[in-house]
């Protein structure tokens, strides 16, 4: 699960991306840079954007649940089953999700016309199981496959800087670079950040 490759990272920077010894020099440090800018596009955004495996997730029946409604606690993209505290299977015809026609899902709503409701049989805690993709969606939005190249292709250069963050003088002409992550990062993230 990555939100880009090292061929993308390359056609980005104009470099071979063969199987010449040319084309694999620096293939560590370049994979390196993506899994870094991966790691902190999701905790800049405070949330994961690609899934490609299912995983299960466990909510209180009482603290979780406001009448019909379960909030989950995180990003949901993909529902393979929702099992009652009870042990009952929820088909996906007894509920909805919110939003309705778009991911990431945020609560799911026993419909009003189905005789479920959320329960429990022993302790509320952990009763109610839902797996799924938990992400933003099953594959990076494109704006964020290009904020993980952009940001990689920023700490890739840096690796070669003799400074990392310098005041700004301009009388004596000084170069800034930017603390943090580049502006135009931040710029491509910040409707994704999730308030928490």
């Amino acid at each position: 699960m990555a939100y880009a490759d090292i061929t993308l990272f390359k056609q980005y920077r104009h470099m071979p991306t063969g199987t010449s010894t040319s084309a694999s020099v620096d293939n560590s440090t370049i994979t390196h840079c993506l899994n870094a800018a991966q790691a902190q596009i999701d905790r800049y955004t405070h949330r994961t954007f690609e899934a490609s495996t299912t995983a299960a997730r466990y909510f209180d029946a009482v603290e979780d649940v406001d009448g019909r409604t379960l909030y989950l606690d995180a990003d949901l993209a993909e529902i393979t089953s929702v099992t009652n505290g009870d042990g009952a299977s929820l088909t996906s015809t007894s509920y909805v999700t919110r939003p309705v026609n778009d991911t990431p899902y945020r609560e799911i709503r026993i419909r009003s016309g189905s005789a479920n409701a959320w329960t429990y049989t022993t302790e509320p805690e952990s009763a109610i199981t839902v797996v799924g993709k938990w992400a933003y969606s099953t594959t990076a939005p494109s704006d964020i496959v290009q904020a993980t190249v952009r940001l990689a292709n920023y700490m890739y250069t840096q690796k070669d800087a003799g400074v990392f963050d310098v005041t700004v003088y301009p009388e004596a002409g000084a170069v800034t670079v930017p603390q943090g992550l580049p502006r135009d990062v931040q710029e491509i993230l910040a409707p994704y950040r999730r308030i928490r």
